[in-house]
C-alpha cells in the first residue's frame, strides 16, 4: 500500500522571516528569473446542522512550499528575498480575507461548494494581486516601488 508522504510547508507567522535556506528546489536552467515563491492557501472545515442553520468551524492557513520555491543563488540578495517575503505576506492578506468572508456567510446544505467556491473565488483575486505587485516592482528592481510595497503590505498586516 502507498501513501502520499506530506509535503514540507512553513506555515506563515508574524516573527518569523523566509530566508534563502527555505528556498529547496533546484532553479530551472536558462531562466533570467531570479527566484520563484510557492506560497498559498488551505482550508479545513466541519459543519453542524441544527433547525436548517448551519454553523461551520473551520482552520484557514497560509503555507510557504520550500520544495516548489528556488532562487538563483549568484544573482539574488536582500532585495529580492524581501520581495519573496511579500509573496507570502500577501497570501496570508487573502487567507485573512477568506476567514472574514466565511465567518459572515450564512451557509446553506450546500455548504461544501459555497467554501469552495469562496475559496476559488480568493484564489483568483490572490492571484491577480500578486500579479499586479510584480508588474508594479519590475519583480524588485524598482526599488522605490519595493520599498513602498513593503511598507503597504506591513500596514495591512498589522490591522
Amino acid at each position: 500500500m502507498l501513501f502520499a508522504q506530506e509535503e514540507e510547508a512553513i506555515l506563515w507567522n508574524s516573527g518569523q522571516r523566509l530566508s534563502w535556506a527555505n528556498f529547496k528546489a533546484e532553479p530551472p536552467k536558462n531562466t533570467e528569473i531570479a527566484a520563484t515563491t510557492a506560497s498559498g492557501l488551505s482550508y479545513q472545515f466541519s459543519t453542524t446542522e441544527e433547525n436548517g442553520k448551519y454553523e461551520l468551524d473551520y482552520i484557514v492557513s497560509t503555507f510557504f512550499y520550500p520544495n516548489r520555491s528556488w532562487y538563483q543563488a549568484n544573482i539574488c540578495d536582500e532585495v529580492i528575498l524581501s520581495h519573496e517575503q511579500l509573496h507570502f505576506d500577501i497570501s496570508e492578506l487573502y487567507a485573512r480575507k477568506m476567514r472574514k468572508i466565511m465567518d459572515n456567510t450564512t451557509f446553506t446544505k450546500n455548504v461544501k461548494a459555497e467554501v469552495k467556491a469562496i475559496y476559488r473565488q480568493i484564489n483568483k483575486e490572490l492571484a491577480e494581486f500578486q500579479q499586479v505587485y510584480d508588474r508594479e516592482t519590475n519583480y524588485s528592481r524598482n526599488i522605490e516601488q519595493q520599498l513602498s510595497w513593503n511598507k503597504k503590505i506591513k500596514e495591512a498586516l498589522a490591522k
